[in-house]
């Protein structure tokens, strides 16, 4: 009998497979319908609605960069969040007081700032394995944690406040605002589609192959002479910028940071979105980000469930039990035995 590992190893497996043979117009297909969906979005939805779409976004770039290490390399890690935070704080601790700072400072010295510590932490935690690997991960994201919430740098509990959004400017001129709600908006939908798009090629490279060699057995991808311990450090490095992007952009929307978001229930968090999306998919990353972020809102709405909201918590574990039951292979796993069956029926 196989072990779970081996199992949800196999399921990623074929997952990514399926996926990056198909041919490419078919993958295209749901990815730009998404996005044609973001672009149309804010000419018919509410303040609330468009904050919500927002913050989905901004999770599905998380959960596309967590998708990089587990889904695609086999990596899994409970300190995923660490990255995110960080961004996050350096974006507002890098910001001018009372003016608007440059995204086009801020935005990569983010972004540098959870690389630089993802190759510390990788340099180290990566000369584990399996569960050793995901504590060492989560050791890490709480000493960030810690830092950030113990000293002033990060002005503790209470975190630190963006008086001014960042402002995307060329040659002077304003291009977006990201104090305006429609401008924030359609930058981080453009952030999504371009990092889906660079995981999409990455997955074809030949690095993205040989990070799929390592995840299904990484002693022959040794024994074939390859580096596994650098392709697996590259590709912590490249997930925790892409995290990075996902906090700047949580940071800007915010107009602040706590140090919650480098706990570890924000890395668990991430973690049950590709894991309800469905392991070896970005399109299940995406996916398992929006039904994540939409039931966590459904259950802790007090105008719909009236008092059981104050327990959300505990409703949504349960919800999360069901659907991983029910839907070993995620969301994505579900839509295609759909469309399997119903090709069956055609055929009939």
């Amino acid at each position: 009998m196989s072990t779970p590992s081996i199992t949800t190893a196999n399921a990623a497996a074929t997952a990514a497979a399926m996926e990056s043979s198909a041919p490419l117009w078919r993958q295209s297909m749901l990815p730009l319908a998404i996005a044609a969906a973001l672009a149309l979005m804010p000419l018919f939805m509410s303040d609330y609605l468009q904050d919500l779409v927002l913050r989905i976004v901004i999770y599905a770039i998380f959960a596309l960069s967590l998708e990089l290490l587990v889904g695609m390399t086999g990596l899994v890690s409970l300190g995923h969040a660490a990255f995110f935070g960080i961004a996050a704080y350096v974006t507002v601790l890098g910001s001018p007081e009372y003016e608007a700072g440059s995204v086009a400072t801020l935005l990569p010295l983010a972004m540098l700032a959870a690389g630089a510590y993802a190759l510390a932490v990788g340099a180290l935690s990566l000369r584990t394995k399996g569960i050793y690997f995901i504590m060492v991960t989560l050791a890490f994201a709480q000493l960030a944690y810690f830092v950030f919430h113990d000293t002033k740098l990060g002005g503790g509990s209470d975190g630190i406040f963006l008086n001014v959004r960042p402002v995307l400017a060329i040659a002077g001129q304003a291009i977006a605002d990201l104090g305006s709600g429609r401008q924030m908006y359609y930058f981080s939908v453009a952030a999504l589609v371009l990092g889906y798009i660079f995981l999409a090629l990455v997955r074809r490279s030949r690095f993205g192959h040989a990070l799929a060699g390592i995840r299904v057995n990484e002693q022959r991808m040794r024994a074939a002479g390859f580096n596994t311990y650098f392709y697996k450090l590259a590709a912590f490095v490249i997930a925790a910028l892409l995290a990075g992007l996902a906090g700047f952009l949580m940071a800007a929307k915010n107009g602040g940071v706590n140090p919650e978001f480098l706990s570890w229930h924000e890395s668990g968090a991430v973690l049950m979105m590709i894991i309800l999306g469905g392991l070896g998919s970005l399109r299940g990353a995406v996916l398992g980000a929006i039904a994540f972020v939409l039931l966590k809102e459904f259950f802790s709405s007090a105008a719909l469930l009236g008092r059981l909201a104050d327990h959300w918590q505990l409703t949504l574990g349960l919800t999360m039990i069901f659907f991983v039951a029910l839907l070993p292979d995620g969301l994505i796993g579900a839509g295609r035995r759909i469309a399997g069956l119903a090709r069956k029926g055609e055929a009939k």
